[in-house]
């Protein structure tokens, strides 16, 4: 098999084990996951994931056409966003998803214009913005007053209010997002105090909620992936069952995605120049912010390794070969890295590909998966051809 780099090869068993380990974890009935297809939207890893038995977290139209593509079902689906357009509501109204997470009082009159026109009640969430630090990036955190999403929690009386006046509306839950990449499970545990607090408020006006919807935001080890490549989910979820007061028969929802995908994808890259630099030499690589744009919109971490190489380590900046400063991987220490030689960026599962553009009319990285051809094999097969066209 001989796929050009940049490509992104996925380790499906340890794909399989995460969803395995996450599964074990889960001790309560009523807990349910949706995987956040906006991490990875690949067809074999959505497949995975589905066999499963996960339902779907999507943020757009065109993710609940690919999870009903891929075989979830519509009562397994949830649209969630700030800003859903006319057709992305009719096409989940239409399609009878399980639940609209609605993020403003504004956007309560607007679903129910649409579900009237199908007839239809349409069953809404409250996203509610608990103004909850999730101590963490302040790009990828969402739970704070000064956020843009979901409906302040001082308006939440307000929201019902307004939602019991349209009759094509149901007030089936409440959702909340408080941010991603969370390690410390105390934010986690703050969010509960948040909800009960909320469960009961509404409880005293005589609305018992069906679902309480958690969000995800549980996050990976990008520093040391091979420590932890499965996440602790006993803990996270453990955090839900002491913390979290329910009412019988209510279920909890939850909306993983880095924690089941992060790890098992890797961005494979070849080596175009090692050029001498001032304070470090430079590895440029073939693949670029194009790719992977973690480290450019986030400075985010990924983890290198040079599985052509090893020895001594030498100080590398490793960036990539766009017209753009912000295009780099960071600065990491290798062995003795040449021209042609591979190298791994690890962690690469969550928000790699799917983040990817065509920016200077560049390839999108293709998709290798572990059970076509094994990382050791593709790279052995790919230097046997280059040997042999080099003849």
């Amino acid at each position: 098999m001989s796929v050009s780099t940049p490509f992104y090869y996925y380790d499906l068993t340890l794909l399989e084990n995460t969803l395995a380990a996450m599964q074990a974890a889960i001790n309560n009935p009523n807990f349910k996951v949706h995987y956040a297809i906006k991490a990875n939207a690949e067809d074999r890893i959505l497949q995975t994931i589905k066999k499963q038995g996960l339902g779907a977290d999507c943020v757009s139209g065109n993710e609940i056409k690919k999870a009903l593509e891929i075989g979830f079902e519509p009562n397994d689906i949830v649209l969630a966003g700030i800003g859903k357009s006319d057709e992305e509501l009719d096409l989940a109204i239409s399609q009878g998803i399980h639940s609209i997470n609605c993020e403003s009082i504004e956007e309560l009159e607007v679903i129910n214009e649409i579900a009237a026109k199908h007839d239809a009640v349409a069953n809404i969430a409250f996203r509610i913005n608990p103004n909850v630090d999730a101590q963490t990036h302040h790009k990828i955190t969402t739970g704070l007053n000064e956020n843009k999403f979901g409906i302040p929690i001082t308006e939440l009386d307000a929201a019902v209010d307004e939602i019991l006046t349209h009759k094509n509306l149901a007030l089936k839950g409440i959702h909340f997002h408080i941010g991603s990449q969370i390690l410390n499970l105390n934010p986690f545990a703050n969010l509960c105090q948040q909800a009960n607090h909320v469960i009961a408020n509404l409880k005293a006006r005589g609305i018992v909620l069906e679902h309480i919807n958690v969000g995800g935001g549980l996050g990976i080890n990008y520093t040391d992936p091979e420590s932890q490549l499965v996440p602790n989910f006993v803990e996270y979820f453990r955090v839900f069952e002491k913390f979290l007061n329910l009412e019988d028969g209510q279920t909890v929802h939850f909306e993983l995605g880095r924690s089941i995908v992060g790890q098992c994808g890797s961005l494979i890259s070849k080596v175009l120049y090692v050029k001498k630099g001032v304070n470090s030499n430079f590895a440029i690589l073939d693949a670029g912010m194009t790719d992977l744009m973690r480290p450019a919109l986030y400075n985010a971490f990924h983890k290198i390794d040079n599985i052509s190489k090893e020895g001594e380590l030498e100080p590398y900046h490793v960036v990539g070969p766009i017209c753009e400063s912000s295009d780099t991987f960071g600065k990491t220490d290798l062995p003795k890295t040449s021209r042609g030689d591979y190298l791994k960026i690890r962690s690469a599962g969550a928000y790699g590909q799917v983040l990817s553009s065509n920016y200077n009319l560049r390839d999108r990285a293709a998709a290798v998966y572990s059970d076509e051809v094994s990382l050791e094999e593709y790279i052995s097969n790919n230097e046997r051809i280059e040997e042999l066209e080099a003849v």
